[in-house]
């Protein structure tokens, strides 16, 4: 297992196992040691009241992610975090701003899914961490801080949060190296969606591990969805530092098994899923790693779990 990220020289990302490889890796962090020193304990207090718990920030990140100068940190950017062109449905020249290039379409066929409707798909590329089940309606990690689905959905929805007790959830958790469009894992309809205001803390595994509730703290935004076997499921997108927007792209009501749902913009974001009790299983390899604290890469579509029922 991977040792605590502070002690971790600067430039030396978590460990992550790569399913489809079936070897692991160390995650490329851009601006790993900017992290780290505002992370540190010299800055942590100032550093969170500045940087994190306002919007300032990301949103100049932001700005800068939307300007035609941005462009040119795409080049170098791609040989950075190792990005495969092939997969792009645009060519690279064609993206007119950073943001354009960070949420860009996949040429079709390049994240294939199980169409089967008893098969769960990952809803985005990222790096995955499941719990079978809730320990009543707490998520207790291995790494970073336990949170409850009721913290996680908002002030107000202890109702809603009622029924996932005992539940499963899943954190998918998105790097900018990843493809950063998200999709419906199952057929079925929205019943209700709401935003959560909040700070904006990385959702780096060196935040977590300090012991920031990022996901009871950032702002997000919440879909309570009606998936076709599986039951109620909260879809939740949780915002972070450098995200300056969540954007929605499906309009509500019904939709089918992988298509988009919406999209974050500049910046690195983390997707909760969770489950009523009994609703699905996770597949074993994912259940195995996760209970020893080691996300596992997975690319969008890709089978994370079945029907139980």
């Amino acid at each position: 297992m991977a040792e605590t990220d502070m002690s971790r020289p600067a430039g030396s990302g978590p460990l992550v196992f790569d399913r489809r490889r079936g070897e692991c890796f160390r995650e490329a962090v851009l601006g790993d040691r900017w992290l780290r020193l505002a992370y540190s304990a010299p800055l942590r207090r100032l550093s969170t009241l500045v940087l994190f718990r306002r919007a300032l920030w990301s949103r100049l990140l932001g700005w800068y992610a939307d300007s035609p100068r941005s462009r040119r940190r795409i080049a170098g950017t791609m040989v950075q975090l190792g990005l495969d062109a092939g997969e792009f449905r645009d060519k690279a020249a064609q993206y007119r701003t950073f943001n354009e290039f960070f949420c860009r379409h996949l040429r079709e066929g390049a994240r294939p899914f199980d169409p089967a409707s008893e098969c769960l798909a990952s809803p985005a590329d990222c790096r995955l961490l499941v719990f079978p089940r809730l320990s009543g309606s707490t998520c207790i990690a291995v790494k970073g801080c336990p949170f409850s689905v009721s913290s996680l959905l908002g002030p107000g929805q202890e109702v809603d949060a009622a029924d996932f007790d005992g539940g499963a959830l899943a954190v998918c958790r998105l790097c900018p190296a990843d493809y950063h469009r998200f999709h419906y894992p199952a057929a079925g309809r929205e019943v209700v969606h709401w935003a959560v205001p909040g700070a904006l803390h990385s959702v780096n595994p060196l935040a977590l591990e300090l012991g920031l509730n990022v996901f009871a703290e950032n702002r997000r935004q919440v879909s309570l969805l009606d998936l076709e076997g599986f039951g109620r499921c909260a879809f939740v997108e949780v915002g972070a530092f450098g995200v300056a927007r969540i954007v929605q792209t499906h309009d509500r009501g019904p939709f089918g098994k992988m298509e988009e749902k919406g999209y974050f913009c500049f910046g690195g974001s983390t997707i909760v899923l969770v489950f009523e009790a009994g609703a699905l299983v996770f597949d074993p390899d994912l259940v195995e790693r996760s209970a020893a604290g080691v996300e596992v890469l997975v690319r969008c579509g890709e089978t994370i779990g079945r029907l139980s029922r």
